[in-house]
């Protein structure tokens, strides 16, 4: 399957429902735009724009996919261009372009291409978004180079929830755990030094890499109130995964159901098949 069919297809399956939803991939485009617009990862994002370029105007959306993101900075008053070289109306360029019409935008352009191959000038965009899609790098290293090349010194490169895997052995596991890899097969992750590696070649600074757990633009639909809440006690819940004891086994069975109940599980990464990272980059 392409990805436009296997999109598709999961929209008549009732087992993917919840996904279709939470990946903004329902046929009702503009519902799509307003969930990701309430989302903390949108927030969140917002607000790493505001601190980092806040005079930013002109935004390349690299990889925009149905095109939840670049209509949603063009209702706050971006300049923004859609890149996305699938063409369908499901997932790709054609639905950028009917969200557009939808939302009768004039500050949005759409261009149809892979990220390699960027047709804009050097130092044309002051920020360069890319959500999801660097993990799909044809060639990371050219990938990563071209989006530095089109930003202005001192612009941003703010690239969000791509997968991170530590071997050979662990993207394996992450594939296998991928629910839409076995349809279309695109699924793809680089260990964490290989997009680092690609910014540092391509001129940029990284000023923050963010872990899975770091902030609600990875970990997000997981229940952020919980995460936020639990945050402070991680070293209590890891003792008690650790096997702290007390004496009274009754007692000790009732406190670690009680400190597990309020404050959730230990945070652990790796044990999160392809946990995602984002990262902020300064073109030097």
């Amino acid at each position: 399957m392409t990805w436009h069919e296997t999109i598709a297809y999961i929209r008549q399956q009732p087992e993917f429902a919840n996904l279709v939803q939470l990946a903004y991939f329902d046929a009702d485009l503009p519902a799509n735009v307003s969930r990701f617009a309430a989302t903390s990862e949108f927030l969140e994002t917002k607000k790493l724009l505001q601190k980092f370029a806040p005079n930013g105007k002109k935004l390349l959306d690299i990889g925009a996919g149905n095109g939840v993101s670049s209509v949603n900075f063009a209702l706050l008053g971006y300049e923004v261009t859609a890149l996305e070289p699938d063409l369908s109306d499901t997932v790709g360029a054609g639905a950028v372009a009917l969200l557009k019409q939808h939302y009768n935008l004039s500050n949005l352009e759409i261009v149809s291409d892979y990220a390699e191959n960027i047709a804009f000038p050097k130092d044309y965009f002051d920020i360069v978004y890319i959500r999801q899609a660097v993990h799909h790098a044809h060639d990371l290293t050219q990938f990563i180079a071209q989006a530095a090349r089109v930003l202005r010194p001192g612009g941003l490169l703010l690239t969000v929830r791509d997968h991170v895997i530590w071997d050979e052995k662990d993207k394996q596991w992450f594939l296998e755990n991928h629910p839409l890899h076995k349809f279309y097969g695109g699924e793809n992750a680089f260990q964490l030094s290989e997009y680092q590696q690609a910014m540092k070649n391509a001129g940029l600074e990284i000023r923050h890499s963010f872990a899975h757990f770091d902030t609600a633009i990875n970990y997000f639909p997981a229940n952020g109130e919980l995460i936020e809440r639990s945050r402070p006690h991680q070293k209590t819940i890891e003792s008690w995964e650790n096997g702290v004891l007390i004496k009274i086994p009754f007692l000790n069975r009732l406190v670690r159901r009680y400190v597990f109940s309020r404050y959730g599980k230990r945070f652990d990464e790796k044990q999160i098949a392809g946990r995602l990272y984002s990262f902020v980059a300064i073109k030097k």
